[in-house]
């Protein structure tokens, strides 16, 4: 019988709070039994294993970020809309670490298919279309942007911008800029 108390729910959002605290790598289902100090063998019956709780913490991060998303894009357009999105992912991976590096688990197809992602996916579109934006440029350009996003939240987090002037913030308020340039003057192949 199932511990009183324990849910899957529970359970995932404890993983994502211990993520938080000890990182990604470090979440295991004995370091959430000790978590919640039980046995680990309690937890079996809502989760799996580790990559099952390491799974569901991911879509639980991208379901995070996507209604963020989604509410910071509300009545946005072109620029706003390109760096309110931006600053969902900045921001949800300067408070929540871990579950960020949760949410950049690969992912089999068919989950995939089901999560959250796939809100993401059609928010950068919807973006990309206010810069007329067509396949298979569309395409080309949502990489970019993840490409970016990704790789300056991850080198400011890892403190690769703290030594230098200007500040963080500068250079991030630069790169939408240009982004934002980039977009509007597209190149055509």
């Amino acid at each position: 019988m199932a511990r009183a108390g324990l849910t899957t729910e529970r359970l995932t959002r404890g993983g994502a709070e211990l993520a938080d605290e000890v990182g990604f790598d470090q979440v295991t289902v004995s370091a959430l039994a000790r978590r919640f100090d039980v046995k680990v063998a309690s937890l079996y019956s809502h989760v799996r294993n580790s990559q099952d709780l390491r799974t569901r913490i991911a879509l639980l991060a991208l379901e995070e970020m996507a209604d963020r998303a989604a509410d910071a894009l509300a009545g946005r357009a072109g620029k706003d809309a390109l760096t309110a999105f931006a600053g969902v992912y900045r921001d949800y991976a300067r408070e929540h670490p871990g579950r960020y590096a949760a949410a950049q688990l690969r992912l089999d197809p068919e989950t995939a298919a089901t999560g959250a992602g796939v809100r993401h996916a059609a928010m950068t579109r919807a973006i990309l279309r206010g810069y007329d934006l067509t396949e298979p440029d569309q395409t080309h350009a949502v990489r970019m942007l993840g490409s970016v996003f990704h790789g300056y939240v991850s080198l400011e987090l890892a403190g690769g911008f703290s030594r230098s002037a200007p500040g963080s913030q500068e250079s991030w308020n630069r790169i939408m800029d240009a982004l934002d340039a980039l977009l509007r003057n597209w190149p055509t192949a």
